[in-house]
């Protein structure tokens, strides 16, 4: 090696080296035990030197930096070094499910058989129920007993109306910002609610759609069709008997389920009536399908459980001349019904949040 070589690889002497600026920050020569030296990346026994070259300070980042992520696991939680219990995922909010509450005592038993699918499809989620009338317990009194923490309200409604817009709105401010909530749709109008109506009409005796392969077990590979008993002729209709509201986004979610149904029955009218606040009611839509000509029809009962309307609709046509052949039984703890909740639930949790929102309802986030 030449003298000059030597010369440009070898360090220069200390006492050679040109006066320097003051250091920067991270440059600072803090006497060992400083508050630098205690830092958990930082070994105890190491001195402090100074970077001369980007390189140096480069690798000291990419030492810290690695040493920082060494104590975060794959799915983003912080792994416990210090031998305690260890850290734990943020727990998933709180189902709440929202009845409106019925003096009928099925309906308690129906709602309570319902949640226990839920619990049954998604294991260690906490699901609960609250009312808003009528029926214990109260939905203040539920809230109220999940404390702090998070929960997503979801309606065991069947469409839009006051209880959506106002009622669940003003429960969930009641107990904010205590309890971090968000409120999700309601069940309806939506292709599992299909799913379900159907399968209570052919428990009542609706024949099942001679298009689906897997239906053609009635009478061996033949259907009521090929049997000459088909319902659902040009004479067949089936009337959609739902609550009722004032609120006319309610009677639109439910016409939309109407019309699905009727897709799913190919091509079979469905006509939405009502037990309260909106027309028709059922005994009218009975006489205006006889009136067109369709003499066999049957009720399909658009409740989520047996009460007051459920009763008095499938009872709206038993003095008839037109009396329907067949009434279904509400929705009640149908598997589709389960899903559909739990379709809800994770909608609301995956639906976009504005900064303040994603602020107050995250994880990490605490009542002020």
């Amino acid at each position: 090696m030449t003298e000059s070589a030597h010369h440009r690889m070898s360090p220069p002497h200390p006492a050679a080296r040109e006066p320097r600026e003051p250091r920067e920050p991270w440059e600072s020569r803090e006497p060992r035990g400083s508050q630098e030296s205690q830092e958990p990346w930082e070994p105890r026994d190491e001195e402090p030197f100074p970077f001369d070259t980007a390189g140096q300070l480069f690798a000291r980042i990419t030492e810290r930096l690695g040493h920082q992520l060494s104590h975060v696991t794959r799915n983003g939680t912080v792994r416990n070094t210090s031998g305690d219990t260890p850290a734990s995922p943020c727990p998933a909010p709180t189902l709440l499910v929202v009845a409106h509450g019925s003096r009928d005592p099925r309906a308690l038993r129906t709602i309570t058989a319902l949640l226990d699918r839920v619990r049954e499809l998604r294991p260690g989620l906490d699901v609960r129920l609250g009312h808003i009338e009528l029926n214990e317990p109260r939905l203040p009194d539920t809230l109220a007993a999940l404390g702090a923490g998070r929960a997503v309200l979801v309606p065991l409604l069947l469409s839009r109306g006051v209880h959506i817009k106002r009622d669940l709105p003003a429960f969930a401010a009641a107990v904010a910002p205590r309890l971090r909530t968000r409120i999700a749709a309601p069940l309806g109008p939506h292709p599992l609610l299909v799913e379900a109506l159907y399968a209570r009409l052919v428990e009542a005796g609706w024949p099942m759609s001679p298009t689906n392969p897997t239906e053609r077990t009635r009478h061996g590979n033949r259907t009521d069709r090929d049997l000459g008993t088909d319902p659902t002729g040009h004479d067949a209709a089936i009337v959609l008997a739902a609550a009722g509201s004032r609120d006319p986004e309610s009677a639109a979610d439910t016409r939309r389920t109407a019309l699905m149904l009727s897709e799913r029955l190919g091509g079979v009218p469905v006509v939405p009536a009502y037990a309260s606040a909106a027309s028709p009611t059922v005994p009218e839509a009975l006489r205006a399908l006889a009136a067109r000509g369709r003499h066999r029809t049957a009720i399909a009962s658009y409740f989520t459980a047996p009460g007051y309307f459920a009763t008095r609709s499938a009872a709206a046509g038993s003095g008839l001349v037109t009396a329907p052949r067949l009434v279904t039984a509400p929705l009640g703890a149908h598997p589709a019904m389960a899903r559909l909740l739990l379709h809800r639930y994770d909608a609301a949790l995956a639906a976009p949040l504005t900064s303040a929102l994603r602020a107050v309802f995250s994880c990490r986030a605490r009542p002020s």
